[in-house]
């Protein structure tokens, strides 16, 4: 079975390759960040081979209908993965930690296995999606030394950081770190951020106060398909990615003016949304949000000339008849 993979994805990459030389392979393609790049990319006419593990899956056809070409392969799976990169120019990488699995590093050695399988292939450009202040800004929040992010934090931010090390230490010729903020369509119901993920009221431990470096995936995608038509401009970049800079407090009034009715940002402890239910490991992670500032900022976006959206147009975009 495991060879009937390697051989189909390897005969669609070779007739890709007879096709285009300059493929991008887009993981994660089914998924937000990947989605977004995909689509990004072939908007500009960059020819896209798409990494997913169901081919006959819905996101993996509307895919093929926009004109990605479909290869089956899968994270934990290093010989799809190289018969994946065979001939592609240039790969767009995106790992998420296993939230069935918090204790283990999935996404490190997912990563890895990416990151060896396209050296393999002699892939040119390596973009990687990382997270906004990982590596030496993570390492200096405060507490940091003494163990108060010990368990699943600390584990999400030093596996974060050990990927990008690895892209960095490759050898590609060219390689770029997207690093977004707090994603906008984490807003978008059903979400972790609201009681009973639907009702008209934010259930987070994210102080109504705490600035927030706000990013849509649309401008992920925009940066990736920036880095393959400017590879030297974007060589060994490293992008702290944000269109908009937004507390709670502030997001409430625009969700209600878009959706037609008022949303709370009430102030709870973290107390409270563990006794309301919210995941203990969740609750956590919107304690170091309240803590530890992303260096994410529109303003070094700009200063590369990449398109970012702000919350406001962002809403707009996905509801611009609001409700009377």
């Amino acid at each position: 079975m495991l060879l009937r993979c390697w051989f189909d994805a390897f005969q669609e990459s070779a007739m890709a390759d007879q096709e285009n030389p300059r493929w991008v392979l887009v993981t994660g393609a089914t998924g937000k960040q990947g989605g977004a790049a995909a689509r990004a990319l072939l908007a500009q006419g960059t020819p896209v081979r798409a990494l997913v593990r169901d081919v006959h899956s819905q996101g993996a056809e509307t895919l093929k209908a926009l004109g990605a070409i479909l290869v089956r392969g899968d994270f934990d799976d290093l010989e799809s993965l190289r018969a994946a990169c065979t001939g592609a120019y240039a790969v767009f990488s995106v790992q998420t930690p296993n939230l069935n699995a918090l204790s283990s590093d999935s996404d490190r050695i997912q990563g890895k296995n990416l990151v060896d399988a396209a050296k393999a292939a002699h892939v040119t450009h390596f973009i990687h999606t990382s997270v906004s202040g990982a590596g030496e800004h993570h390492r200096g929040a405060p507490g940091w030394k003494e163990g108060r992010w010990s368990g699943w934090n600390e584990r999400y931010w030093e596996n974060k950081a050990a990927t990008e090390e690895l892209v960095r230490s490759a050898g590609f010729r060219y390689w770029t770190l997207i690093k977004p903020g707090f994603f906008m369509e984490n807003f978008i119901r059903p979400s972790f951020l609201f009681a009973n993920f639907v009702e008209d009221r934010f259930l987070t431990a994210i102080s109504p106060d705490t600035t927030l470096s706000l990013v849509t995936v649309q401008d992920v995608g925009a940066a990736c398909a920036a880095a393959i038509r400017a590879p030297e401009k974007f060589n060994k970049a490293s992008i702290e990615l944000a269109g908009d800079r937004l507390t709670l407090r502030e997001i409430a009034p625009l969700l209600s003016e878009a959706w037609g009715k008022k949303i709370e940002a009430p102030h709870l402890s973290l107390e409270e949304t563990l006794a309301q239910g919210l995941m203990p490991e969740l609750a956590r992670g919107q304690e170091w949000i309240n803590t530890v500032d992303s260096p994410a900022r529109p303003s070094h976006a700009h200063a590369l000339d990449l398109p970012v959206t702000s919350f406001r147009t962002w809403l707009h975009k996905n509801w611009p008849h609001p409700p009377a």
